[in-house]
């Protein structure tokens, strides 16, 4: 049997008995070295290679902002989205998802925008007499926002891979992100006009003005740090720093909301999260390799040439493809067991490797509310306090605009291909 399928097998079967994703991806590398009699010491080797990458260095700092932000920063974004559109009926579900876009924009992250957005805002729009199961819904699409737009995690990982410019990827996810986004507070105020959810107060021009004077520190820390990486200023990876130093001096001497004793637990769970994503990435150089050996890439490459030779219709496949790998898998393990595979195919059929890294994120990122994996779902769902079932037929009219809008990144090459080629 191919060594490559069985380690994807492997990865499957133990994913799916709760086994972590990393020892999964171990366990299933050393069965595929060993059953092609291939020297063990590749493992390690891979290992230290593929973690030995400077872009890497941006996933710890942004995670670390993005936990110092859930403390301090991220009370203040939402206090300036409900200033500007708060007499809007509705206008608390748009406050959710503007809020977890400026969150998105320096985390990364959707697990960390759902928790640090939704935890602030689910509880806000039941206590308005919002339904419990939309604001879980409006709570997790939202937070899909996070490694959509710029800076992304995933999309981080994706070009250590492919050795695709980070900042490129970047560039090239804003278009997408901004669409989701608009559409998104579409739907919201669609929603909130229909079913007559409440609205606040109109605030005068002299509270919004005040309320923006308090937010102001917290308002610039995405614009620094999108504008220095954009302009050139600082690499991704020394932006993700700033976004630290930043969000720890704003925190702690500017709006003091941040404690000293707590510093050291953000550090631990920073610690913990990078080293996982760490150690799946360098796991992926050995497992990139087993697939390489294997041939598997152009077995599957035979597929696909076999069954068309249309590449709108090998977009579609993988597009279909990968919403059902995001249903089942961690976005960032998916990215580092489907690329090495896709890489011939996408060469072969003239597909920009670089649409396709937006193309494939945003897809993964779907996941993140689609079960049985759905992680933001899930935890949207548990601090709504409200029936799954509920929570996804109130999600279902996302979902569908979502895959609306993946549609259009796919097949409307400029969207992800303009920004980055006017930069150049």
């Amino acid at each position: 049997m191919n060594i490559g399928i069985v380690l994807i097998l492997i990865l499957l079967v133990l994913s799916f008995l709760g086994i972590p994703i990393y020892l999964a991806l171990g366990i299933g590398t050393l069965a595929a070295l060993s059953m092609d009699q291939i020297n063990l010491l590749v493992l390690p080797q891979k290992l230290f290679y593929g973690m030995n990458s400077a872009s890497l260095l941006a996933i710890p700092f942004f995670i670390l902002a993005g936990n110092i932000m859930s403390r301090s920063i991220t009370d203040k974004l939402i206090a300036v989205a409900n200033a500007l559109i708060g007499r809007i009926k509705g206008s608390l579900a748009v406050v959710t998802v503007l809020a977890s876009a400026l969150f998105g924009a320096i985390s990364g992250s959707g697990v960390a925008t759902a928790s640090a957005i939704g935890g602030m805002t689910i509880p806000a729009m039941k206590k308005e007499g919002y339904p419990d199961h939309f604001a879980s819904a409006v709570s997790a699409i939202s937070s899909i926002l996070g490694p959509i737009i710029p800076p992304s995690i995933t999309l981080i990982v994706y070009a250590s891979i492919t050795n695709i410019s980070v900042k490129q990827l970047f560039l090239a996810s804003v278009f997408p992100g901004v669409i989701l986004a608009i559409v998104l507070i579409v739907y919201s105020l669609h929603y909130g006009k229909k079913y007559d959810l409440p609205a606040h107060e109109k605030m005068s021009g002299k509270q919004i003005g005040k309320t923006f004077l308090n937010s102001i520190w917290a308002l610039l820390m995405p614009v620094i740090i999108l504008g220095g990486i954009f302009g050139g200023i600082f690499t991704p990876t020394e932006a993700a720093v700033v976004a630290v130093a930043y969000a720890l001096i704003i925190g702690l001497f500017v709006y003091r909301d941040l404690k000293w004793k707590e510093i050291p637990q953000m550090f631990i769970e920073a610690s913990v999260s990078t080293a996982v994503i760490m150690i799946m990435v360098g796991l992926s150089k050995a497992s990139s390799y087993v697939i390489v050996v294997s041939y598997l890439p152009q077995l599957v490459l035979s597929t696909f040439q076999n069954m068309t030779q249309n590449p709108l219709i090998i977009l579609l496949l993988l597009n279909i493809l990968f919403l059902i790998i995001g249903m089942l898998m961690e976005a960032n393990a998916a990215i580092i067991m489907m690329t090495p595979i896709i890489m011939p195919l996408l060469t072969a059929f003239g597909i920009n490797p670089m649409q396709f890294g937006i193309i494939m994120s945003f897809n993964l990122c779907i996941g993140l509310v689609t079960p049985p994996v759905g992680l933001c779902l899930l935890l949207s769902n548990q601090i709504a306090k409200t029936s799954l079932s509920k929570s996804l037929k109130s999600l279902a009219p996302f979902l569908v605009l979502s895959i609306t809008v993946l549609m259009l990144i796919t097949y409307c090459t400029p969207i992800t291909t303009w920004l980055p080629g006017l930069v150049d």
